[in-house]
């Protein structure tokens, strides 16, 4: 009997999963359409003035201007595009560097491993936001700055996690065998270590991802992050806190963004590990 394609098979797991997974995954399909259309679904620039200071909503500026007259709706827009694409970028960096180095280490075992191990122990001492800022404040608030800062505090938890589960696989007697045949660290590493730790790899990515997103969002509404004019949604909710004082519900929209993509990549991956896991049928 033929095996079936892989189209039917993706097609079968959406059918099986749950309600919240298929809503969750219909909800990041549309941010990634979003982020994809963007300079087609923004009515104006990113950072074009095209109004006076906090124009109300209406046909002209859909979900009025901020306090230098730029479409708010456009902002939200581009701004999906910037904190969403960062974080993206961010979190492949994060697990290149955190997912290598544990893994290497629970290879190697001996003093390799207690050394980064200790390092580890010690970054993940001092609290992640404060590090952070800290680190800004030292080497600037750049973009090149702020992604390599926060991919090297983030790779400190994907460490943790990727020599855990690589530790479990390496005293497995095929790894032994790899070993007495000569292969070397790379070849034990691709062929035999890696493909029995994809599983809780992928589903630390999401999780990662959704950490990382919300520190991105975090320093940026305390300027830090992505600086004016580009369109961030941390900074358009600190850019536009001060209309809630006049009943304007405004600022909340790009909060309200950022929550809806982290319930929604959480229940996605939640969905992902009971599959994986086969708690779930």
């Amino acid at each position: 009997m033929p095996r079936p394609s892989l189209v039917f098979r993706l097609y079968r797991s959406l059918a099986e999963a749950p309600l919240t997974g298929q809503i969750s995954l219909l909800i990041i399909l549309f941010y990634l359409f979003v982020i994809v259309l963007a300079p087609w679904l923004a009515p104006y620039g990113e950072a074009t003035v095209v109004g006076g200071a906090f124009e109300p909503w209406g046909s002209s500026y859909l979900l009025g201007t901020d306090s230098l007259g730029r479409d708010i709706f456009s902002r939200l827009i581009y701004g999906a595009r910037n904190t969403v694409g960062m974080t993206f970028l961010i979190t492949v960096l994060t697990f290149v560097l955190g997912s290598s180095v544990g893994i290497v280490a629970a290879v190697l075992g001996g003093w390799v491993d207690q050394i980064l191990s200790r390092v580890v122990d010690i970054l993940m001492s001092i609290p992640l936001l404060i590090f952070a800022l800290l680190l800004l404040m030292i080497f600037g608030s750049s973009i090149p700055a702020m992604i390599l800062i926060v991919s090297f505090l983030e790779s400190t938890r994907v460490f943790r996690l990727a020599r855990a589960v690589s530790m479990n696989v390496v005293v497995m007697d095929y790894v032994e065998a790899a070993r007495l045949r000569g292969e070397g660290l790379l070849w034990i590493v691709r062929r035999e270590v890696l493909p029995n730790i994809l599983a809780p790899l992928f589903a630390e990515f999401g999780l990662r991802f959704c950490f990382i997103f919300l520190l991105v969002s975090s320093l940026s509404f305390l300027g830090l992050g992505l600086q004016p004019p580009t369109a961030d949604w941390g900074a358009m909710v600190r850019e536009n806190a001060m209309l809630i004082t006049f009943g304007k519900f405004t600022p909340l929209l790009p909060a309200a963004a950022i929550a809806v993509l982290t319930i929604s990549v959480n229940l996605v991956v939640d969905w992902f590990l009971n599959k994986a896991s086969g708690l779930s049928k």
